[in-house]
């Protein structure tokens, strides 16, 4: 198994077109807390592997992520494939950046030229309770990382598609858009730092997608970026954050705008 990242995710992709039978793969998406059913509602699951069975892979190490890798069929004219990405991998378990980036780079190294990125995040703006879904337009780095090496200028200006947003408002018109910031976690933040973050610029807060959506545009992939409220960050409400109400959260909007998704992934 190759210690080059990039050699890593062609091995990657290599096995996993081996293992499914599937040579041709359309859009990849990355299902975070709360997203899950988006895949069951997308098509017929043609193929499933287990993620650690696949180079460079590892098993999630957080409750409401899928440990494995999907093949699902779009419906449409056109035969497509999706590759949905279960078992993501947090910059916060310590396994590096080009971990936490190998499945967007085995995704674009097996053929995938739109990467839609999901996660669950605390919202800074009491308009966007839990539940609701936010497009990313934009993003804040806070995690002092990035999957680029050496002299990798990458024109990240448009970084999350204004196509892709306007497709998704097809879908459904009123959602709402907004700065994400990814920071390092695992712990949640004080309320000081969200009212810093706030005078940054950010409406949402989470622990992931930044350091992906990077590696997806170095590697060519139009980028589409969705939040789910799960909770209103720290210090906004002045009760305590907790994971388990997260997930429940998320679990509550799950069938909603899981449906939605898959109706935004059938007209990319």
């Amino acid at each position: 198994m190759s210690t080059d990242p990039k050699r890593l995710a062609a091995e990657a992709a290599a096995e996993l077109k081996a293992r499914t039978g599937i040579e041709t793969f359309d859009v990849a998406m990355v299902l975070g807390s709360g997203w899950a059913p988006a895949a069951e509602l997308l098509g017929d699951v043609v193929a499933e592997v287990p993620a650690a069975e696949i180079p460079g892979f590892r098993a999630p190490s957080v409750a409401g992520h899928v440990a494995t890798l999907r093949v699902v069929a779009v419906p449409g004219d056109v035969p497509r494939h999706a590759l949905v990405l279960g078992a993501r991998t947090h910059y916060y378990e310590g396994h590096g950046v080009a971990s936490v980036v190998h499945g967007v780079r085995t995704a674009a190294a097996a053929g995938c030229s739109t990467l839609v990125l999901t996660n669950g995040c605390g919202s800074l703006n009491t308009d966007w309770g839990p539940g609701t879904a936010v497009l990313i337009s934009d993003h804040l780095n806070m995690t002092g990382a990035t999957p680029l090496v050496g002299a990798t200028f990458v024109d990240l200006t448009d970084l999350y598609s204004k196509r892709l947003r306007e497709v998704c408002r097809t879908v459904q018109p009123d959602l709402p858009e907004g700065v994400y910031v990814q920071l390092s976690g695992p712990q949640y933040e004080t309320p000081a730092e969200i009212r810093m973050y706030g005078r940054l610029g950010a409406d949402l807060v989470g622990m992931s997608t930044a350091l992906e959506a990077i590696a997806a545009r170095e590697a060519g992939m139009e980028i589409l970026g969705i939040s789910l409220v799960t909770n209103l960050a720290a210090g906004i409400t002045g009760e305590p954050l907790d994971h388990a109400e997260v997930l429940e959260a998320g679990r509550a909007a799950a069938q909603r705008v899981g449906s939605m998704l898959a109706d935004v992934v059938r007209k990319l």
